[in-house]
């Protein structure tokens, strides 16, 4: 290697300790961030509907654990590879950690080097013709980061970028719960086909028995009629869940993001409810700051208490340094000679004096803005807090909702058939026949309601507490 280039070199070392120098000792204007009080009770409420709704060592469950059905969690799998709205969060994920290395570049000397080679004709005999060549390299404009704006500015996208990506597991969680409770829904639709199709046939016989009693002489018409009633309410009911059946079909579709086997969808609300495992929720309500638009709102707070720092810190001067060496000669040959080295530093200062207060009300602005997202934060948590009491709520008390509409629709179905028994043995009137099936119609439609509700509340509690708990960074390491 040649005295000239390590010359060269060794003033380009120099330059990069000053300018690493100048890193450490940049300070903060940031206020230091205080996590804020959780703004509701530490448990939960108490009472005769939350009976045995808590459990004092919660696990993480992930939604295999809680889905049970070998078939559902074979569509989840689908829609996590496939639902574009997961492909969009993921693409805005990519997108927030690109921009904080842009950001955080800003914090460092940018080296560039520059070579030219030129060929210069003129007259007159000056001696001024032909070749001549330049190598440069250097920093130019650095910023000397003394009160933090860069260091803040990075911090708020790290936590920028970490809100998007809790964002993104808002999303997975809301689709897979979605998914489960379109499962569940087209369980129920099934099923309510079926009684549909149960009523329709009886109301059927009931029509024809009505038909040949007025024949024979000993019904009213009224009495028709009012079986015909029955059957083309069933009809109705019957073409009605044709299309809701449909319906849940295109809905899981859209969700899964592409086609999948029909054949493997439940046959019955039964089923789904004997696969979906309890999920329990701890006595201590700070598994809420856990969820992940909890997360989230936390995350966007932190970024707005770093940006206090930015603003505050364009109150004070900034202060950038330059620095170039090179060689430049009339030949290749000489090109690296120590004669033809040339070595210039440099710094340029600049302090706004007057404004007219913009600066000052940037700092304003950026107070604003981080009270607006604590009150997000608290709100985010206040609504975690809602959504889960109320869940807790409706399990405090669906086992015996479920056990009352089971023992309703076992007693209806013990009185159509005593009715229907003592109709056909005149005994009883075609009112009352009819009565006791619209009965037994409503409270099997009723039973089914209630089992769905049973499935939507375990996946609902899955949702509202967050689902799996990943190994996402806290927001206090990562702004580190």
């Amino acid at each position: 290697m040649r005295p000239s280039t390590r010359i060269a070199r060794t003033h380009l070392k120099r330059t990069s300790a000053l300018f690493a120098a100048a890193l450490l000792g940049a300070c903060s204007m940031a206020p230091k961030y205080v996590q804020p009080d959780s703004p509701v009770p530490q448990t939960w409420p108490d009472g005769e509907a939350y009976r045995d709704t808590v459990s004092a060592e919660p696990r993480p469950l992930t939604y295999a654990e809680v889905f049970e059905d070998p078939a559902l969690q074979e569509l989840i799998a689908q829609a996590l590879e496939n639902n574009r709205n997961l492909r969009v969060a993921a693409a805005n994920i990519a997108a927030a950690r690109a921009q904080v290395k842009v950001t955080r570049a800003n914090q460092f000397p940018a080296l560039a080097t520059t070579a030219s080679a030129t060929h210069q004709e003129t007259g007159g005999g000056f001696g001024l013709n032909g070749w001549s060549y330049a190598l440069r390299a250097g920093v130019s404009n650095f910023e000397l980061d003394l009160f933090g704006r860069l260091k803040n500015a990075t911090a708020a996208q790290v936590n920028t970028a970490l809100s998007t990506e809790a964002a993104a597991r808002t999303v997975q969680l809301g689709l897979i719960a979605d998914i489960a409770q379109g499962w569940a829904t087209y369980a129920a639709d099934r099923e309510l086909l079926r009684i549909a199709e149960d009523t329709a046939r009886i109301a059927g016989e009931s029509v024809r028995l009505t038909q040949a009693r007025l024949e024979g002489g000993i019904a009213a018409r009224s009495e028709l009629r009012q079986a015909q009633q029955v059957l083309e309410t069933a009809r109705s009911d019957l073409a009605a869940q044709k299309t809701a059946l449909a319906q849940d079909v295109n809905a899981l579709r859209l969700l899964v993001g592409a086609d999948f086997d029909e054949s493997t969808l439940p046959s019955s609300i039964t089923r789904v409810n004997a696969a979906l495992a309890e999920v329990p929720a701890s006595a201590d309500t700070t598994i809420l700051l856990s969820r992940p638009d909890v997360l989230e709102a936390e995350y966007s707070l932190r970024a707005a208490n770093a940006s206090i720092g930015v603003a505050r810190a364009q109150l004070f001067p900034t202060i950038s340094l330059s620095a170039l060496t090179g060689f430049a000669a009339q030949s290749l040959s000489g090109l690296f000679d120590e004669a033809s080295r040339s070595t210039s530093y440099g710094g340029n200062g600049e302090w706004s004096i007057f404004n007219a207060g913009g600066r000052s009300a940037n700092v304003g602005v950026a107070k604003a803005q981080r009270d607006a997202a604590l009150a997000t934060y608290e709100g985010a948590i206040q609504t975690a807090f809602r959504e889960t009491a109320d869940a807790l709520a409706d399990q405090g008390t669906i086992a015996e909702r479920l056990d009352a509409a089971t023992n309703f629709t076992e007693v209806s179905a013990d009185n159509a058939r005593l009715v229907e028994a003592t109709y056909r043995q005149g005994m009883a009137s075609s009112l009352e026949n009819l009565d006791a099936q619209r009965s037994l119609y409503a409270a099997r439609q009723a039973e089914v309601g209630m089992r769905l509700a049973r499935a939507v509340n375990r996946i609902t509690l899955y949702r509202v507490l967050g689902g799996e708990w990943v190994s996402q960074p806290r927001p206090d390491e990562a702004a580190n």
